[in-house]
Parts: structure tokens; sequence; C-alpha cells
């Protein structure tokens, strides 16, 4: 899935799906294997084999019985349908997490192409095979996708060169490659939402998982193709968005933020903003966090970006002292208009998994998990408690009491 997400207002389409427990038994990597040996099969001696037939691609074909069933085909025609291109891999995360490795993905894969709703568009440098729609199948897929509100990606059509007769439009964007990874790594954590419940992206990806603690939270992914400051842009309009109100707001609500530029922030609620007629509550202070998920780079250059983040980004995304009498008591730190953010990479998600102390929120040193990492200890409930102490130890008029 490829995205121009700088701005909150372009929306685009994104879920997964729920684990399941079918066994396989079959590593996805390719085999290096003699032509006309299938996986898993021993070398006949001698007699006729299926790979005598030129026209016969036993290399691919398993051997085995097909085990595809109604709703596997359906997972991998929505997943294709909002993600547009994928690997039997990422396709595994997305929609099978529960499963050792991608043999039920592939089996499928090859059974839906025998039904001509998929095709192979290209395999890549590592062998692995980029999966598409058919024009037949991307309409199956909306059929699945749009009656649950889910948008479509495009339709990957085939396209070949009149005089050479190769393929053309194959190539395979490093971006959309590194969002549909980071979905499937975020998925397989069990950080991912259900195909079934159909939602509106505004991001490179948008995740819902209240039962990991995560009510939404807003993906950037990015390969340090642009400048670090483009992302302090990204950042501002994620927080300028958030301070939005909608058309229909009241009128009152209206005249107060033109008087008062301060209002939004000091007199006007959440449930009065427009990104609440988008998103559910994130069940802490705040606007939606934003996680910047760093791919295909340096170390170095990761560090920079997040550098410049915390420095020119500080207004987006740092609490502020509360207002109050018993300031001199208070250490606690108002995050009720701040962005949270997080970052990580790609490697790290690979490597240790989603669910893992890998992400770092900005004013914070070290890493922790993503729950964690979006926990503010030192907000409101910290306040709460330290003004109900301050208010028992303020002292006390002999006079009039």
């Amino acid at each position: 899935m490829a995205s121009t997400a700088d701005e909150p207002k372009q929306p685009l389409d994104q879920t997964g799906e729920a684990p399941s427990v079918d066994p396989s038994i079959t590593p996805s990597t390719p085999r290096t294997q003699r032509p006309g040996v299938s996986a898993g099969q021993a070398g006949r001696k001698g007699g006729r084999r299926s790979a005598d037939n030129p026209h016969v691609d036993v290399a691919r074909r398993p051997q085995h019985r097909r085990t595809s069933t109604e709703p596997r085909r359906q997972e991998l025609l929505q997943a294709l349908g909002i993600f547009q291109r994928a690997t039997p891999d990422q396709l595994w995360k997305l929609t099978r997490p529960g499963n050792q490795h991608d043999k039920l993905v592939r089996d499928t894969l090859l059974d839906l192409e025998d039904h001509q709703l998929v095709r192979i568009e290209k395999i890549r440098e590592d062998q692995r095979q980029v999966w598409v729609l058919t024009k037949r199948g991307h309409a199956e897929a909306k059929q699945l996708l749009e009656p649950k509100g889910i948008r479509v990606s495009a339709l990957r059509e085939k396209k070949s060169d009149p005089v050479t007769g190769k393929l053309l439009g194959a190539g395979y964007d490093d971006h959309a490659a590194a969002v549909t990874s980071t979905a499937a790594e975020l998925h397989r954590a069990g950080i991912g939402h259900r195909l079934a419940d159909g939602y509106v992206q505004r991001a490179d990806l948008v995740v819902r998982a209240p039962e990991a603690g995560v009510p939404v939270i807003l993906l950037e992914i990015d390969r340090r193709s642009e400048d670090a400051h483009d992302l302090v842009t990204k950042l501002r309009r994620y927080w300028e968005w958030g301070r939005l109100l909608p058309k229909d707001a009241d009128r009152r609500t209206v005249d107060l933020v033109r008087s008062r530029p301060d209002a939004i922030e000091d007199f006007v609620d959440h449930e009065q903003r427009l990104w609440r007629r988008v998103y559910p509550p994130t069940g802490r202070e705040g606007l939606v966090p934003v996680a910047f998920v760093f791919a295909d780079t340096t170390a170095a250059k990761v560090a920079n970006a997040v550098a410049v983040l915390e420095e020119y980004g500080r207004r987006y995304w740092a609490p502020r002292r509360y207002d109050t009498f018993y300031e001199k008591a208070i250490t606690a730190r108002d995050y009720g208009q701040a962005v949270p953010v997080v970052v990580t990479t790609l490697e790290k998600l690979t490597e240790h998994g989603a669910d893992a102390a890998v992400w770092r929120r900005l004013g914070r040193t070290g890493e922790q998990t993503l729950t964690d990492a979006l926990t503010n200890p030192d907000g409101d409930v910290l306040y709460r408690s330290q003004e109900t102490r301050a208010a028992a130890e303020r002292p006390v008029c002999g006079r009039c009491g």
C-alpha cells in the first residue's frame, strides 16, 4: 500500500485480520532443488516424470493436496485489496500470524491463481514472489471490502512491451514494501485490526487495537529519503488537525475559538473536536499518538532524524506545566494538548517483535513496549494525587478556618 499521507485529510484504508491456529509445516524460504523434484520429495532414479514436460512448472507447483477454504481465500483477497501488492510472508503475518510460517498462505495463493483471482507480478531479489489481484480478483475484493466501508487500492493491470513481451510496471516501491512489512509485524504482535472492521486511514498505517492497549495510533514509515525537518512538518500537521473543530460545531464554541486563539486548548474538550468523529478515544491524555518507523536506513540517520523531531517538534509533542494554585507542589505535566510521539525501526520490529521494548517516546531515554511508551506516568493521574495532597497540607487561617 503506497501512501502520500503528508496531509491527515487525504484518506486511505488499512486493516488487518485476526490470528489463526491452522497447522502448517513447510518453511517459506525457497529451496534449491533439482528439476523435477518437488520440495520434501525424494528424487526418482528412473521413469518418466512430470518435469519431462517443459510446460509444467514443477518448481513452483506443490505436489500435495490443496487445503484452501473460503475464509482463507477471502482474507487474502481482502489483504491484497487493501495493500495492493504483498509477498506470501507479509500476507501470512497480516492474516494468519498464529501459523508457524506461510505454507497455508502459499497454498491458498496458488488456489486463487487457478481461479484467475491473483497473479505473480514479479520475483524479488530474495526470490520471494510479489502477488497482486487480477481484474476478476479486484472485483471480488471490492465486494468484500466496500460494503464494510473499506476503500480498495487501485488495480495493478498486467501490461507487456509489445516488442519484447517484457512485463511492464512491475516495480515494487520500497516505501510500499516497508509499509506492508510494518503492518505485518504489528499485526503479528497482536497490534492490528480485523479485516472485517473497516475504518478510514489518514497516514501510512492506522492501527486500532484496544485489546492490546492501543485504541488508535497513526504510523508514518520513513526511509530517510527526505529532509528530517519534513517529519517536523508532518508532526505539526497532525497537531493542527487534532485541534480542528467539525463543520457542524456549536456556534458558541466556534465564536469562542475565533475570539480567543487559546480557547481550543483551554476550553474545548477533545469530544468537541473533529478527530473524535474519525477515531475513538485514545484512553490517555492528548491527541492521537503518532509513530515514526524508520526503514532501510542507517542508525546515524535515524538518530539525526529523532534529534530534529525532539528539538524542532517540541511544541507539538512536549507536555506543559499545569496552571494551578499549587504550582510549587505539582511536578506532574499536562499532556492534554500534546501529540504522543514514539519512534522505532522496521529492523527492530522484525527482529524482536512489535510487542517488545523497541519503542522510544520523544522526551524520554531508553526503549519501552508500545503501551508503556504511550502511558504518561507523570500525567493527569499524578496531578490529581499531588493536587489532593497539596490541598490537604495547605495552611489554614487561625481566625476564619
